[in-house]
């Protein structure tokens, strides 16, 4: 529930383990089957669809951090709109000067009042990174490679989801995220590296694939890991509540955040497209 000074925290009765399973499922398999349809689509609708994403993203992230507590309702929106033009603009620009754009939105989040400046706006640039990014890798590496991408999140996700939930154990990292365990943590390393093993047996891709996708799981949970520690700073427990079961456009993405900025970065190193490949 929220007001005109941003979203609350949602306190209620402990739930079972599993009580928020279904509602997680059935949107999953909603968000994963229009994900699949726009990758391999691509072109226009894909890059639409990745604008109004990081919009979105953008609005949730400056509502946590307390731009609507100075000015009710508008700044985020502001914000938000001013993150779409700029990833609009740079998907139209030449690349060699496009990502230059991408720092705009985080420097301009910089000046409002507000908790956690710095962090508001380097958060800002990754997400607007990732955005960036997620469009070009899918223009140079094909939809192949990005469907390989999105499977080693998802995997990531649901295997550590599971594994955390029934084995549970130490916590990863107690002050900034208390319900992810080590279980759960390294089932998800494990699973990002069996979708890169599928597709060395299945479609021939290089071993490579094999650690590159424990490493982009991983990259992924530092993606989750940095937007819980926003939430817990702004004493939220969802971003938003735009998602039934997940809460907002953040808590679904955040992990595919962290993993695009990291393969963006490393493109160039990596050549996508061949490895997956073959």
């Amino acid at each position: 529930m929220t007001d005109a000074k941003g979203p609350a925290l949602r306190d209620g009765p402990e739930k079972s383990r599993w009580s928020d399973l279904s509602s997680r499922a059935l949107s999953a398999l909603v968000l994963l089957a229009i994900g699949v349809a726009e990758i391999w689509l691509g072109g226009t609708t894909f890059a639409v669809l990745v604008v109004l994403l990081i919009t979105v993203m953008i609005w949730e992230l400056a509502r946590m951090t307390d731009l609507a507590g100075s000015d009710p309702g508008w700044m985020p929106i502001l914000h938000a709109g001013l993150a779409g033009a700029v990833l609009i603009l740079t998907l139209l620009l030449p690349k060699g000067i496009a990502p230059l754009l991408l720092v705009l939105p985080g420097v301009f989040l910089w000046f409002p009042p507000g908790r956690d400046r710095p962090l508001r706006a380097v958060y800002a640039l990754l997400i607007m990174v990732a955005g960036y990014g997620l469009v070009d890798l899918r223009g140079v590496a094909g939809p192949v490679a990005i469907l390989w991408l999105v499977g080693v999140v998802v995997a990531s996700d649901v295997l550590g989801y599971f594994v955390g939930r029934t084995f549970g154990g130490p916590k990863f990292w107690p002050r900034v995220s208390p319900k992810k365990t080590w279980s759960g943590t390294i089932a998800g390393w494990v699973g990002g590296g069996l979708v890169g093993l599928g597709f060395v047996i299945f479609i021939g891709a290089q071993w490579l694939l094999v650690p590159v996708s424990a490493m982009v799981a991983y990259a992924g949970q530092l993606g989750d890991i940095t937007e819980s520690w926003i939430k817990r700073r702004a004493g939220v427990k969802d971003a938003s509540s735009v998602i039934p079961g997940h809460g907002g456009v953040l808590d679904r993405f955040d992990a595919l955040i962290g993993a695009v900025v990291l393969l963006w970065v490393l493109q160039p190193v990596l050549t996508l497209a061949t490895l997956v490949a073959g």
